[in-house]
Parts: structure tokens; C-alpha cells; sequence
């Protein structure tokens, strides 16, 4: 029994540490798309402290569990039952949320990629330079270009004022364009009068596309993960409350007979 406590205890110290990690990257992480979704909603930086204050709380409970199984402390497995409880109802909370808003929160994030677009200026040195950055790397990574398509950078001001002869070299499909990485790159070939987005070397795909199409090929890992972490959490429970049966019966038992 006692070595079953102990793996489950290192299951919890892990899963602990690896909610803890994912909400402090979420805070930390400057050059990817969670950088761009930061700002399209402060429910994720709200999100991003709950998965810290969850991950501390796991790793805590499982400390208090193992404690309570081998001295046998009923409150303390009590305690480290209900604690299992209220974070996997609070993960089905999140992912119901998550579920019934996934258009707003979708929404949300459009209004707020379509805003960085339109004021995207390469010598910006302020604090949405690390924005900028952040999609820049979306766009190469993904291969995708602005968030429905490449004609969301016709409404950057200084491409409309440059007559569209230029474009984001982190939307190119030539290796030469993605060496620079940010900012603008000119068209090799001149164009008389004001040239469109179908005149430049980009790739076709929206960002929006890209997401959705790598959520998709992920999803099986997400719902696996997520699974594997609600069945280690149900393990705990029911075996807390198994330890807790013992306990109160060996109590009995140990009452002296008349």
C-alpha cells in the first residue's frame, strides 16, 4: 500500500510541477502565439494564474496526502479528498467556459491581431515591439499570412502609404525574405501604379486557418493530457477515501470488547 502511495505521490509532485511550468510560461513567453493572446483577453492572464495557484495546490496536496496515508491521519486525508475535488470540478468549470465561449473569446482575439496589423511599424520600440515580435513568429512558424488572409496588411498604415510595394517579410515564401524575419520587404519586380496583396510573394493561408488546422491535428494530445490528468486526480480520490474506510475500520476494531 505504502509504495502505491508513494508513486501517486510522485504523480502528483510531477503534475503539479508541469501545471506550475505551463502557468508560468504563459506569463513569460514573449516570442509565440500565446504572446498575441495575452492582450486579446485578460482572462488568459487570470487563466494563467489559476494554473499556478492549481500546479502550487497539487503538488501541496500530494505532499498532504502521502502524509496522511502513511501516519494515518484521517483529516489530513480529508482534506487532501476535497482539495482533489474542488480543482477537478474547477477543470471542468475552465473547460466548459472555454467550450460555450470559444466564439467570443475568437472574436476577441480577431479585433485584437486586426488592430496590431493596422498599426505594425517596424521601428517601433516600445512595448508592442515584443507584440510585433510575437507575430512575426506566428506568421513564420505557421506559414500563414495576416489572420483571414494576406489583405489584412492592405489596412497597415505604411504599406497603403508606401502604394503596397512592400510587404511583411515574416509573411514570405522565399527562404531569402525569412532571414530579416520582421518588418517590410520590398517587391523585386517594380509595379506601376499601387500594387495588391495578390502581387506579393506570400504565403496564401490566414493565421486564423493555421490555429484552427493545428488544434486540430493537436487535439488528440490535448484531450489525452487532459484525460490523464483527471483519472490521476479520480486515483487519488478514490484512494483517499479507501485509506479513510480502512482507518475508521481498524479504529473499531481496536475498541475493546465488553
Amino acid at each position: 500500500l505504502h509504495k502505491t502511495v508513494y508513486v501517486l505521490f510522485l504523480l502528483f509532485q510531477i503534475l503539479g510541477a508541469v501545471i506550475l511550468g505551463f502557468g508560468i510560461w504563459i506569463l513569460a513567453d514573449k516570442t509565440s502565439f500565446i504572446a498575441v493572446l495575452q492582450t486579446s483577453s485578460s482572462s488568459l492572464k487570470t487563466g494563467a494564474y489559476i494554473l499556478i495557484g492549481v500546479g502550487a495546490l497539487t503538488m501541496l496536496m500530494g505532499f498532504v496526502g502521502c502524509v496522511g496515508a502513511v501516519n494515518e491521519i484521517r483529516c489530513l486525508l480529508g482534506l487532501y479528498f476535497t482539495c482533489l475535488m474542488i480543482i477537478l470540478l474547477a477543470q471542468v468549470a475552465a473547460a466548459l467556459f472555454i467550450y460555450f465561449q470559444k466564439e467570443t473569446l475568437k472574436d476577441e482575439l480577431s479585433n485584437v491581431v486586426e488592430d496590431l496589423i493596422k498599426s505594425y511599424d517596424p521601428l517601433n520600440e516600445d512595448k508592442r515591439r515584443n507584440l510585433q515580435d510575437a507575430w512575426d513568429y506566428v506568421q513564420t512558424q505557421i506559414a500563414c499570412c495576416g489572420w483571414t488572409g494576406a489583405e489584412d496588411w492592405e489596412n497597415n498604415e505604411i504599406l497603403k502609404n508606401k502604394s503596397n510595394v512592400e510587404y511583411p517579410c515574416s509573411c514570405s515564401n522565399r527562404s531569402k525574405d525569412l532571414v530579416e524575419g520582421r518588418g517590410f520587404c520590398s517587391l523585386d519586380d517594380p509595379v506601376n501604379g499601387t500594387a495588391t496583396y495578390t502581387d506579393w510573394p506570400v504565403h496564401e493561408q490566414g493565421c486564423m486557418d493555421g490555429v484552427e488546422q493545428w488544434l486540430k491535428d493537436n487535439l488528440g494530445v490535448i484531450l489525452g493530457v487532459c484525460t490523464g490528468v483527471a483519472v490521476i486526480e479520480l486515483l487519488g480520490m478514490i484512494l483517499s477515501i479507501s485509506l479513510c474506510k480502512n482507518i475508521h475500520s481498524e479504529d473499531y476494531t481496536k475498541v475493546p470488547k465488553s
